[in-house]
C-alpha cells in the first residue's frame, strides 16, 4: 500500500491543544507589561471618542473575593469591548483608604490607646500594603488598567480635593450642624451611614406599658364624657424598653378612632381596631364606653411611669395599626419619627433628653439605671415597670433589627450633634438636593432598568445625610466654630481652601497638627477647631470631583461626568447614592450618565458564600487551578442582573465550553498552515459559495456581538460565540470543508478559498473573544498568519468580513435549507452507525426523496451535494418515488434512504467510489484524488 499522506494538506499548528492557563497567563502579564500595553492603548486612543468608566473604589482591607473578581472582570470586558469598538477607554483603578475597618485593624494589631498621629501613620501604611496585595490579584485576572498610577482616596491630592468638594457644598448652603438621631454603633463609637447598616434577627423584650392620665378633665371631654369614673391609662407597645427612661411624648394618629375601654379596675385608651387583640394579650375583658378621634387627644398629658414628668399626646401620621396598641411612645433622642414629631411641637434641642452615652451606657446620674449598659438594663426597666404597676404585658420576640455591618452588633438611633447635608434645605440658588437628585435619576440610564425605581425610592425617602464621624483615620471636616455662638467662621470657605493647600502637601495630618492661630491670627481665641472626620462614603462619593477633575482628569471637556458607574446592587445605598448626592449638590446633575448593577455571587443552591458552609470559591484558587480565563468565561456567561451562581462544577462546565472555543480556534489556525494573506487571500468573487456564506454568517454574527457588547449583555456574546463554534462551524462548515482543505491541490482555488474564509473568521473570532478570554485571545493572535501588531487589543473589530451580494443565487435562505437537510441526514447516519450498519459516514450513499421546490434548490449543488452531506454519494429523487424503506424526516418535503456503499475506499480521501482500482498508476485512489495529485486539480464550484 502506498502512503499518500505526504500529498495531503494536513492541519499543523504550534498553538497548543492543552491550554495550560495557570502557567501561561502569568507569562502573558509579563509580556503586556513589557510592551507597555496600557500606555500603547492610550496612544492609539488619541483623537478617538472617549468612553469613561469610573472605577468604584474597593476598600483597601483584606484579600479580594469572588465578588471583587466579578466586578473587575465585568469592568474589564466593557473597557476592552469599547476599545475594540473604536473608543478611547481609559481605566483608572482606585481604592477607598480611610475609615473605621482600617482603624480597627490597627487598633487590634497595635492597641487602642495609641496617639492619634501614630494611629493615622499606621493606618496609612496598612492601607498602602493592602492596596498592593489587591492590585496584584486584580492584575492576575487580566484586568487592563493604569496599575502604575491608580487613584487612592488617601493620596494627598485627593484628600485635599475632598475638602474642596465639601467647601463647594458649604458655599451652596447644603451643609449644616444639627441635633438629630443617627445610626449609632457603640463598638464604632460613631455615627454610621445608611449603607453601613444591615438587618439581622434579634431577640427583644416586647412590652405594653400604661401611662396614667394627668389631664383627666380634658381626656373626659375628648371622649364626650362629663367626668371619668375610674382611673385611666393610655397604653403603648414597644420592643425597646431601654428607651422608656427617655420618653417625652406619646403619638396618636389624628384620623384613627380611639376607644375608652372599661376593664373593671380602670379604663384603658387603645386604638379601636386593636381593642380585642390587646385585651386578649393582657388577659382582660372589657367593653368600650366611649370613642374619640385621635386629633381630639392632642396635647392631653399623661404621667411618665416612673419619673416625675409628663408625656403630652402629639399627633403623628406615621402611627400604624399593625402590631401594638395604636399609640406610640416617643423618645425623640432615639427615633427619627419621634424626633421630627417633638421638634414639630416646638421641643428645642436643649429640651431633648439623651441619657445614653456614645458607648451605650446610661449617664451616671440617670435615676434607677445610671451607669448601666442599655441592653443589660432592659430586664431591670421591665421589672421597674412591673413594680410601679405600669406593665400590662411582657414577652420575648424575634424580629429583624438593624446591625453594624462591621461588628454585627445591634445599633440604635441616637440624637447627637452632627454635620449634615440637607436634603430639603433650600440652597442659595436652585432646587433642593432631593429635587436635584430625583431629577438626575430621571436623566440616567439604568442597567438593568429596575435600578431606577430602587434608587429613586431611596432618595425620595432618605433623611438628611449625616457626614460627620468621630474617628481618627479620615479626612477632616476643617471647620472653626465660634466658642459662644457655635456658628461657623464667616470665612469658612476661604479657610477650607487654605487647609486644602496644606493637606495637598502634607496629607490630612496637616489639619490635625494645625495651630488655629496660623489661619485665624488674633481671632483664634474665639474659635474651636473641630476634630470630626468625614463619612467614608463622602470620600468615594466625591471621586468625580477629586479624581476625575483632580488627580486623574478623565472628562469629556464638559466636566467630570462618567459614561458609566458599575458596581454591585448594594451600591444603590452606597457609592451610587453618595456620588449622586454630591454630584447633584456641586454640579446640579449626577456624575454618571449610566449605572450598571450586578448581583451577588451565591453557590449553585442559591446560598451566600460562607466559610462555615464551605462553599467559598476563591478567585486566587481558580487562577491557580483552571486559569483566569475560565473565571472570565463564567462571568461572561452569567446574567449578572440577578444572583450569580458559581461552584466548582459550574466552573468545570465553563472549562468545557472554553475547550470547545479553544479547539475551534486551533482548527482554524491549523488549517491556515501555509497560508500567507498577502499572497493567498482571494477576493470575494473568487471564493466558493459555501465559503462566502461562512464569511457572511460571521459578519452577521459580528454585528450581533457588537450590539450585545454595547448593551452590556455579555451572556449573549458568550452564547452566540459558543453556538457559532458548535453549530455553524463545528456542526456544519468546518466538517464540510475538511475534504476540500485536505485533498485539493495546496495552491488551488478550492483550498485557498476555504483558507481565505478561515482567515477572515479567525481574525474576527479572536476579536470577539478578546474582551472575555483576555489571555487566550492574545495567544491566538500570536499564531495568526500575516503581519500584525503586538496585541489584539491594539485593533478594532475586524473589517474584512463581507456580505453576500443581494443577487447571490446560493443565498442565506439556501444554506439554511441545506443545513436542515444535513441535520436530517446526520440523524439517520447516527442511527445506522449505532446499529453497525455502517462504520463511518463515508461508507454511506444517500438518496434524497424531495419535493419539487427542495429538489430545485439542492440540484444547484450538483455532484457537490455529497461533499456537503459528507457521504460517498448523494442523489436526488422525486418524493413520489420514495419506497417503503425511505425514512421520513421532520421536513415534509424530504424522505431519505441510506445504504452502505459497495465500492472500494479511496486510500487518500476515504470516499467509496466506483473508479477506485481502475487506474493503473494509482490503483488505490479515486479519479478525483489522481487529478489532485498528478493533474491540474479538481474544480469545485460551490462546496
Amino acid at each position: 500500500m502506498t502512503d499518500y499522506k505526504a500529498t495531503l494538506n494536513l492541519p499543523e499548528t504550534a498553538f497548543p491543544m492543552k491550554a495550560g492557563l495557570p502557567q501561561r497567563e502569568p507569562e502573558a502579564l509579563k509580556r503586556w507589561d513589557g510592551l507597555g500595553l496600557y500606555q500603547k492603548l492610550r496612544q492609539i486612543g488619541e483623537g478617538r471618542p472617549k468612553f469613561v468608566l469610573h472605577d468604584g473604589p474597593p476598600y483597601a482591607n483584606g484579600n479580594i473575593h469572588i465578588g471583587h473578581a466579578v466586578n473587575k472582570i465585568i469592568k474589564d470586558i466593557i473597557i476592552r469591548s469599547k476599545t475594540l469598538s473604536g473608543f478611547d477607554a481609559p481605566y483608572v483603578p482606585g481604592w477607598d483608604c480611610h475609615g473605621l475597618p482600617i482603624e480597627h485593624k490597627v487598633e487590634v494589631t497595635h492597641g487602642k490607646h495609641l496617639p492619634a498621629d501614630k494611629t493615622r501613620e499606621l493606618c496609612r501604611a496598612y492601607a498602602a500594603e493592602q492596596v498592593e496585595g489587591q492590585k496584584a490579584d486584580f492584575m492576575r485576572l487580566g484586568v487592563l488598567g493604569d496599575w502604575s498610577n491608580p487613584y487612592k482616596t488617601m493620596d494627598f491630592a485627593n484628600e485635599a480635593g475632598e475638602i474642596r468638594a465639601l467647601a463647594e457644598m458649604v458655599k451652596q448652603g447644603f451643609v449644616f450642624k444639627g441635633l438629630k438621631p443617627v445610626n449609632w454603633c457603640f463598638d464604632c463609637g460613631s455615627a454610621l451611614a445608611e449603607a453601613e447598616v444591615e438587618y439581622q434577627d434579634k431577640k427583644s423584650d416586647a412590652i405594653d406599658v400604661a401611662f396614667i392620665v394627668e389631664d383627666a378633665d380634658k381626656l373626659a371631654a375628648a371622649f364626650g364624657l362629663s367626668a371619668l369614673s375610674k382611673p385611666v391609662a393610655i397604653v403603648i407597645w414597644t420592643t425597646t424598653p431601654w428607651t422608656i427612661p427617655a420618653n417625652q411624648a406619646l403619638n396618636v394618629h389624628p384620623e384613627f378612632t380611639y376607644a375608652l375601654v372599661d376593664t373593671g379596675e380602670r379604663l384603658l385608651v387603645l386604638a379601636e381596631e386593636l381593642v380585642e387583640s390587646c385585651l386578649q394579650r393582657y388577659g382582660l375583658s372589657g367593653e368600650i364606653v366611649a370613642r374619640a378621634e385621635g386629633r381630639s387627644l392632642e396635647l392631653i398629658r399623661f404621667r411618665h411611669p416612673f419619673y416625675e414628668r409628663f408625656s403630652p399626646v402629639y399627633l403623628a401620621e406615621y402611627v400604624e395599626l399593625g402590631a401594638g396598641t395604636g399609640i406610640v411612645h416617643s423618645a425623640p433622642a432615639y427615633g427619627e419619627d419621634d424626633f421630627r414629631s417633638c421638634k414639630h411641637y416646638g421641643m428645642s434641642n436643649d429640651d431633648i433628653l439623651s441619657p445614653v452615652q456614645s458607648n451605650g451606657v446610661y449617664v451616671p446620674d440617670l435615676p434607677f439605671f445610671g451607669g448601666q449598659f442599655i441592653w443589660k438594663a432592659n430586664p431591670q426597666i421591665v421589672e421597674k415597670l412591673r413594680e410601679v404597676g405600669a406593665l400590662l404585658r411582657h414577652e420575648g420576640i424575634q424580629h429583624s433589627y438593624m446591625h453594624c455591618w462591621r461588628h454585627k452588633t445591634p445599633l440604635i438611633y441616637r440624637a447627637t450633634a452632627q454635620w449634615f447635608v440637607g436634603m430639603d434645605t433650600q440652597p442659595q440658588a436652585g432646587a433642593s438636593l432631593r429635587e436635584r437628585s430625583l431629577a438626575a435619576i430621571e436623566q440616567t440610564e439604568f442597567v438593568p432598568a429596575w435600578g431606577q425605581a430602587r434608587l429613586h425610592g431611596m432618595i425620595a425617602g432618605r433623611p438628611d445625610w449625616c457626614i460627620s464621624r468621630q474617628r481618627t483615620w479620615g479626612v477632616p471636616i476643617p471647620f472653626f466654630l465660634h466658642k459662644q455662638s457655635g456658628e461657623l467662621h464667616p470665612r469658612t470657605v476661604e479657610l477650607m481652601e487654605q487647609v486644602a493647600q496644606r493637606v495637598e502637601e502634607q496629607g490630612i495630618e496637616a489639619w490635625f497638627k494645625l495651630d488655629t492661630a496660623e489661619l485665624l491670627g488674633a481671632e483664634a481665641a474665639d474659635y474651636d477647631k473641630i476634630s470630626d472626620t468625614l463619612d467614608v462614603w463622602f470620600d468615594s462619593g466625591t471621586t468625580h470631583w477629586h479624581v476625575m477633575r483632580g488627580s486623574h482628569p478623565m472628562g469629556h471637556g464638559q466636566g467630570p461626568r462618567a459614561d458609566l458607574y458599575l458596581e454591585g446592587s448594594d451600591q444603590h445605598r452606597g457609592w451610587f447614592h453618595s456620588s449622586l448626592l454630591t454630584g447633584a449638590a456641586i454640579d446640579g446633575h449626577a456624575p454618571y450618565k449610566a449605572l450598571l448593577t450586578h448581583g451577588f455571587v451565591v453557590d449553585e443552591s442559591g446560598r451566600k458564600m460562607s466559610k462555615s458552609l464551605g462553599n467559598v470559591i476563591a478567585p486566587q484558587e481558580v487562577n491557580d487551578s483552571l486559569g483566569a480565563d475560565i473565571l472570565r468565561l463564567w462571568v461572561s456567561a452569567t446574567d449578572y442582573s440577578g444572583e450569580m451562581a458559581v461552584s466548582k462544577q459550574i466552573l468545570e462546565r465553563s472549562a468545557d465550553a472554553y475547550r470547545r472555543i479553544r479547539n475551534t480556534a486551533r482548527f482554524l489556525l491549523a488549517n491556515l498552515n501555509g497560508f500567507n494573506p498577502e499572497t493567498d487571500l482571494l477576493a470575494d468573487e473568487q471564493m466558493l459559495a459555501l465559503d462566502r456564506w461562512a464569511v457572511d454568517r460571521a459578519l452577521l454574527l459580528q454585528r450581533e456581538i457588537e450590539e450585545a457588547y454595547s448593551s452590556y449583555r455579555f451572556w449573549n456574546v458568550y452564547s452566540k460565540v459558543h453556538n457559532f463554534c458548535v453549530q455553524e462551524l463545528g456542526g456544519f462548515y468546518l466538517d464540510i470543508i475538511k475534504d476540500r482543505q485536505y485533498t485539493t491541490a495546496a495552491n488551488s482555488v478550492a483550498r485557498r478559498s476555504c483558507q481565505t474564509a478561515l482567515y477572515h473568521i479567525a481574525e474576527a473570532l479572536v476579536r470577539w473573544v478578546a474582551p472575555i478570554l483576555a489571555f487566550t485571545a492574545e495567544e491566538i493572535w500570536q499564531f495568526l498568519p500575516g503581519e500584525r501588531n503586538e496585541s489584539v487589543m491594539l485593533n478594532t473589530w475586524y473589517a474584512g468580513l463581507s456580505e453576500l451580494p443581494a443577487d447571490c443565487e446560493l443565498d442565506r435562505a439556501f444554506w439554511a435549507d441545506v443545513m436542515v437537510v444535513k441535520v436530517a441526514v446526520n440523524k439517520e447516519l447516527e442511527n445506522l452507525r449505532a446499529a453497525k450498519a455502517i462504520g463511518g459516514n463515508l461508507q454511506a450513499e444517500v438518496t434524497l426523496f424531495v419535493d419539487d421546490e427542495l429538489s430545485t434548490k439542492l440540484a444547484k449543488l450538483g455532484d457537490e451535494l455529497r461533499f456537503v452531506l459528507i457521504t460517498s454519494a448523494a442523489q436526488l429523487a422525486p418524493l413520489s418515488a420514495a419506497d417503503a424503506d425511505a425514512v421520513a424526516t421532520d421536513n415534509a418535503g424530504l424522505k431519505l434512504k441510506i445504504v452502505k456503499s459497495a465500492h472500494a475506499k479511496c486510500g487518500r480521501c476515504w470516499h467509496h467510489r466506483a473508479d477506485v482500482g481502475t487506474h493503473a498508476a494509482h490503483p488505490e485512489l479515486c479519479g478525483r484524488c489522481i487529478e489532485n495529485i498528478d493533474g491540474v486539480g479538481e474544480v469545485r464550484q460551490h462546496a
